[in-house]
Formats: C-alpha cells, sequence, structure tokens
C-alpha cells in the first residue's frame, strides 16, 4: 500500500508510524445514541519494514532527551501498558465493563440504553439546581459572561468580532467585504460524503464514485457560461483550484462550496495550481476570532470556465 502524503515531502527524516490495524487499540463509542460499544482492536498483520509504533518512536525520542522526559513522558509504561492502565481506569467508573482480557477476547462488547433512548441534558432538565451544566451559571445561557469576559480582554483586529449574544457580526472576507469588487464569490467548505475530513481521500473507487467539485448557484453559473461537468478554476490572491462545476440551486446567488478534506495535488516547485480541490489552497492562514481554527467557511474567490 503506498500513501504519498504533501507534507513529508519537506520533512527531513520520516518516522513511520504502524497502520491502525497492526496495533491494539480500544475505540469507544457510542456516546449520544441507544446502545453503547467499545471494540478491542488486534493486528490483522504484522508490522511491515522499518515501522514503528509512534509511541514507541517518541518514547525513544525522550530516551534521548534525558531520563528525566523519558520517565515523565512514559510514566514507565509501554504502549500495552497504558491501554490496560487506562481501562483499568474505565472499569473502575463501571464495573459493569467485562475485564480487559475478556474484552480483548470478545473483541466488540455491546450495551443498550437501559431506558430505552438518550435525552440530551435529562438529568439537568429533571433536576437543574442538583445538575448544573458546566457554563458559569450552571444554566443554558443566551449571555454568555465568559464571551463577554474574552471579548474585553483579549485584543481583536478591528474587523474581528465575539459576541456574548448569538448575533450576526460581519467578518473579513464576508459578503459586505470590499474585496468582493474582485473576488464575488463567498467560498466555504463542508464535510463531505466520501471522507472523515481527509481520511479516505486517496481512494480512487471513492473518489471516482464522489467527484470533488465546486458547487454554484445557477445565477452565477449562467453569467460565467458555466455548466455542470465544465473545468473551472477557483481562484483568488491566496491559490487556484481546478476541478468541475456542479451547477445546483441547492446553494445561494453569490455562494459556492467545496467539500473539504480532498488531497492537495500542486506542483509547488511550478505553477501551484491545485488539480485536487483542497479548500485551504484558497483559505487564509489568519485563525478565527474566537476558536482560532481555520476559516475555510469565510473565502472569497472568483470561478471562470477553462
Amino acid at each position: 500500500m503506498s500513501v504519498k502524503l504533501r507534507l513529508p515531502q519537506y520533512a527531513d527524516i520520516l518516522l513511520p508510524d504502524l497502520m491502525t490495524v497492526e496495533q491494539e487499540d480500544i475505540i469507544p463509542n457510542d456516546y449520544a445514541g441507544n446502545m453503547g460499544y467499545l471494540i478491542f482492536l488486534q493486528p490483522v498483520t504484522s508490522e511491515k519494514f522499518e515501522r514503528k509504533p509512534i509511541y514507541w518512536i517518541l518514547s525513544e525520542v525522550a530516551k534521548r532527551l534525558g531520563p528525566d522526559v523519558y520517565q515523565k513522558f512514559t510514566e514507565g509504561r509501554t504502549q500495552e501498558q497504558w491501554l490496560q492502565h487506562l481501562y483499568a481506569k474505565m472499569l473502575a467508573k463501571d464495573p459493569a465493563l467485562p475485564s480487559y482480557d475478556e474484552l480483548k477476547k470478545m473483541g466488540i462488547y455491546k450495551r443498550k440504553d437501559p431506558n430505552g433512548h438518550f435525552v440530551a441534558y435529562k438529568a439537568f432538565r429533571d433536576d437543574p439546581e442538583a445538575n448544573p451544566l458546566k457554563t458559569p451559571s450552571g444554566k443554558i445561557e443566551i449571555y454568555s459572561s465568559k464571551l463577554a469576559e474574552i471579548a474585553r480582554t483579549w485584543e481583536l483586529e478591528k474587523d474581528e468580532v465575539i459576541s456574548p449574544l448569538p448575533v450576526y457580526a460581519s467578518t473579513f472576507e464576508g459578503w459586505d467585504s470590499p474585496e468582493r469588487s474582485t473576488f464575488p464569490l463567498q467560498l466555504f467548505g463542508f464535510h463531505y460524503k466520501s471522507r472523515t475530513h481527509s481520511t479516505y481521500g486517496n481512494i480512487d473507487v471513492l473518489k471516482a464514485a464522489c467527484r470533488q467539485e465546486v458547487w454554484i448557484n445557477p445565477i452565477d453559473a449562467q453569467k460565467r457560461g458555466i455548466a455542470t461537468g465544465d473545468m473551472v478554476r477557483v481562484f483568488n490572491h491566496r491559490g487556484e483550484v481546478r476541478l468541475p462545476a456542479k451547477v445546483t440551486p441547492r446553494i445561494l446567488p453569490g455562494v459556492s462550496a467545496m467539500g473539504q478534506g480532498a488531497w492537495h495535488e500542486a506542483n509547488m516547485s511550478g505553477d501551484k495550481i491545485d488539480h485536487g480541490g483542497c479548500v485551504n489552497t484558497l483559505t487564509t492562514l489568519r485563525p478565527s476570532p474566537l476558536a482560532k481554527g481555520n476559516p475555510q467557511h469565510t473565502n472569497l474567490v472568483e470561478i471562470e470556465k477553462i
């Protein structure tokens, strides 16, 4: 199996991890469904080549930084011992769970909700005084004193707003930005059906079944002579993406959209045009005001038929 990523091309040293199917782990789910379950992942194949578990790799790095660093990082435990230690903490909270060895033998452990179904915040709704929420007031807050304090104390740019109330706030590269005279279409990224973020973004059969496209409203498409399936260039002052168009009334005029998580495919030593449809090619490095995250729902672009 060949997994070609962009970031390693810039690395001097690569320390390859094992795949999920080559090592043990415990996966818990579901936190809000009618049946919870645990999956004890076990290797289905042996380790290949010179790859090692990431925990072992980082433990060896810590060891070379000194015995104190190594002890603080590992706490004297191997990866398997950490798994046993963390599961023991789960078992202490929920004695009805099977033992570590029993779970490993079972593979999957399931438990139905004894109440039949999950109700969000049920304990709070039944007795708000005895079961307060993790907010300053212990209640569902319309006005957030925590956000008010953040807005008062954080240093923000002139076009950034953090409000303690659920209000609309104009933001950078928004619908009313002066930059729309050059890049008139708003572009946002959405979660696509064929990927979990970028995971599975390199699977050929999924890429063929679910093409990476840019959605555009018929009104905007007509102005640009664009029909569904046409190859277009989506660009702004940060970069350019080339991919097929999807003309649909399911998106507002003046707005366009691309599924996030597509893998970047560009010759960065050449024209730097991205043929993979990666929305980050067009997204600013400037973080969002509150979460300091990737603001890929707020981009201004132009779209042209190729």
